[in-house]
């Protein structure tokens, strides 16, 4: 497993994360009801994906109920002792309490919601600690001078973005270097085939500041999977037959024909089509670590082959075709006269 370094920092991470949105089986008040799995097979994930070289998990405190996903973490750090072996990436920002305090990113809010995860993750560290979503009613240098103090205490060591404005990160940025704060050293964005609209502005952003792309929902929350086909509902049981409304913002014409690409390139490299579709993102500029989920060791073990999946050019070229994004103005209008570039 290949590992690279994170943004403009100096820490590796590997080039494939393990997201654990799945882990563990809520109620019916769970953001992640009946998609889950159990602890106990969180756990045996975790320790696959850490032989396999995989150094790098991803949760979040709503990610179950009463932060059931971190409790799993948790408890495993407790039972296999592989605290160390891990790069732990958690984020805050959505409601976990009552109250007008109980979601937001201000400072009283960051250093409750710190304390929180600290104590369900049972560590004395968050080694990446990123605020789930801009927080538009808080000014973000409160926000940046609040987690500057948590690094300063060791409670976290890097921080990170997820869900930001291209220019509330550039500003940011530029916030953290005029003042001295810590700044973010990675931006957690959706990114796949299906939903490449970070490439206007954040990517190039990123890569002119530094800041690596960890993507989230690589797989466009299963689509790419291969498993959907037109004009047939979604397999019982399957994530989309659970999220139908989800599904039927994906049934277009655009992604069936990147599913059959997908399903094509597939075929001509004996790989499965997540496979193929997590390979080309980790293949795109500016992307450091793509997160991705399992509900199986068998789903682990798919989506951990992707990362010796060597896509052809002819294949990468192919699969940018028809996912292709409509650049829209000025971008557009800019490449138009810069001859395809923006």
């Amino acid at each position: 497993m290949e590992h690279r370094k994170l943004g403009r920092s100096g820490l590796n991470v590997s080039k494939m994360c393990l997201g654990a949105m799945t882990f563990g089986i809520a109620d019916d008040k769970s953001f992640m009801h009946k998609v889950g799995c159990d602890a106990a097979t969180s756990m045996a994930m975790m320790n696959r994906a850490l032989d396999e070289g995989v150094n790098f998990i991803d949760t979040a405190d709503v990610y179950g109920q009463d932060g059931l996903s971190e409790r799993v973490i948790g408890d495993w750090f407790t039972k296999d002792k592989r605290r160390d072996e891990v790069v732990l990436a958690t984020k805050f920002r959505f409601r976990m309490g009552l109250g007008d305090n109980g979601t937001g990113a201000s400072r009283y809010r960051i250093m409750r919601c710190v304390e929180d995860s600290l104590r369900r993750l049972k560590t004395d560290r968050i080694d990446l600690y990123q605020i789930h979503m801009q927080d538009l009613d808080t000014p973000e240098d409160e926000i940046l001078r609040a987690l500057d103090d948590l690094v300063r205490a060791g409670k976290v060591l890097y921080i990170g973005a997820s869900n930001y404005a291209a220019h509330r990160l550039v500003g940011s940025v530029l916030t953290s270097q005029h003042r001295g704060l810590s700044r973010y050293v990675s931006l957690q964005p959706q990114y796949s085939l299906m939903c490449r609209d970070i490439e206007r502005e954040h990517v190039p952003a990123c890569i002119e500041h530094g800041v690596g792309i960890i993507p989230w929902s690589p797989l466009g929350g299963g689509f790419l999977t291969g498993k959907y086909s037109r004009d047939q509902e979604p397999p019982t049981g399957s994530r989309m037959d659970k999220w139908k409304e989800r599904y039927q913002r994906f049934n277009n014409e655009r992604n069936w024909a990147i599913l059959d690409v997908v399903r094509s390139t597939a075929d001509e490299l004996g790989a499965s089509p997540a496979q193929i579709a997590l390979a080309w993102l980790m293949n795109k500029p500016g992307v450091t670590s793509v997160i991705f989920g399992a509900r199986s060791l068998a789903q682990l073990d798919d989506n951990l082959a992707a990362a010796t999946i060597e896509l052809p050019e002819a294949a990468m070229k192919a699969l940018d075709e028809v996912s292709a994004l409509d650049l829209g103005y000025p971008y557009g209008f800019i490449s138009q006269i810069s001859g395809g570039r923006w």
